[in-house]
């Protein structure tokens, strides 16, 4: 079962941080990360709105870049603003909260859970960073969420996850370790560059490459197996080029 932090980057509000903690503390959850946070003393609306969560989870938010939280985490961006269709992979695909739960009941993993700025989310260029995408059904005439609300919808449906309500599957799957599979991303770069794959799609390719890895959960073994394949493949055609 996945180890499930929430992540909160470059938040506005103090207050939002708290009520984010409160339904934390509400579903089972007690790992907060706050990239470029506000400050937060003991007198902010934070600690007002954290409830119980002021006692325990918000003093020991640990302060993380985001670069660390791409890096160490399988991440989930969550976002209003999706794309429709196949032709972009920044925000597609996505899942909803539910399907969310159960992807990760199925796996090992540490997880941050990634929420962005109470005006404009995460940016496009932070997402493409992200292993999956998140999107909350909301009306198509006004999708977007206050970030407190966003965050207790999503963290309700992650409660069979996070506090055992419900019978989990009996196999988990073994992940492998998140800097693996970003050596994987790393080797993929590689070999799109030793394919002469053309430069001005090369981002756009490691975007939909990244988004069928972090659907596809890939084993220890899976991504050792890859990572050598993509070696031998940039190896051999560099050899040629000699």
């Amino acid at each position: 079962m996945s180890d499930v932090a929430i992540a909160v980057v470059d938040a506005e509000t103090p207050g939002n941080i708290g009520t984010i903690a409160r339904s934390m503390k509400n579903f089972g959850l007690d790992d907060l990360l706050l990239v470029d946070p506000p400050e937060l003393p003991r007198e902010s609306e934070a600690y007002g709105y954290a409830g119980q969560a002021r006692d325990d989870i918000l003093p020991n938010a640990r302060e993380i870049s985001f670069d660390e939280l791409a890096d160490e985490y399988h991440t989930v961006g969550c976002t209003a603003i999706t794309n429709e269709d196949d032709r972009k992979h920044v925000r597609y695909p996505f899942v909803t909260p539910g399907e969310l739960a159960d992807d990760l009941g199925a796996i090992d993993a540490d997880t941050a859970i990634v929420f962005g700025r109470e005006r404009v989310g995460l940016t496009n260029e932070e997402i493409a960073r992200l292993d999956q995408v998140c999107s909350i059904p909301a009306s198509a005439e006004y999708p977007v969420l206050n970030l407190g609300q966003a965050a207790t919808i999503v963290l309700y449906e992650l409660r069979d996850v996070t506090v055992g309500e419900t019978q989990l599957p009996d196999t988990i799957h073994d992940r492998a370790e998140q800097s693996e599979i970003e050596g994987l991303h790393d080797q993929f770069a590689d070999l799109l560059d030793a394919v002469g794959h053309p430069e001005e799609k090369r981002a756009k390719t490691r975007r939909l490459f990244r988004r069928v890895l972090g659907r596809a959960h890939p084993t220890g073994r899976e991504t050792t197996t890859l990572r050598g394949l993509f070696r031998q493949a940039t190896q051999r055609l560099a050899d040629d080029e000699q």
